[in-house]
């Protein structure tokens, strides 16, 4: 097997794990070194190490008592990097459902995620995620 279709094939257990809500899965897959960045503006925005994932998944897990169903629908790779073009469905706690539209850049090392750069509809994930809430002034997510 190619290093390419091996790193699809983690990727593969790696939406799993999220579909599972297994947040220990999910934080586990990351190296020590590794990284999620959630792009945009939002509350939920940013770069986070291993440690903050392994909250942060239980967090936004829990926000979706029912579970929350990604679907890949187009995935291509090439040495170290898997592109992921996905939807996710799900029931928020507040009662909202959430069906939101992704590319995900996946870079592996060794077996291990180095890095998982998220891009989403992120007016979506400040309705329904963040309640309506945006970052203040002076915050990151301040744009001029």
């Amino acid at each position: 097997m190619t290093t390419a279709e091996c790193n699809k094939q983690l990727t593969r257990t790696f939406f799993d794990a999220m579909q599972r809500g297994d947040a220990n899965a999910i934080a586990d897959t990351y190296a020590d070194e590794g990284r999620v960045v959630t792009m945009g503006s939002t509350l939920i925005s940013g770069s986070r190490g291993k440690a903050e994932i392994r909250q942060f998944a239980s967090g936004v897990l829990e926000a979706f008592p029912a579970g929350i169903r990604f679907t890949i629908l187009n995935m291509t790779a090439e040495d170290d990097r898997v592109a992921v073009e996905a939807t996710s469905e799900g029931l928020h706690v507040s009662g909202q459902p959430y069906t939101n539209h992704y590319h995900f850049l996946l870079t592996w090392k060794e077996g291990q995620l180095l890095e998982m750069k998220e891009y989403m509809d992120t007016e979506l994930v400040t309705d329904v995620l963040c309640g309506g809430a945006r970052p203040g002034k002076g915050s990151s997510g301040d744009r001029d």
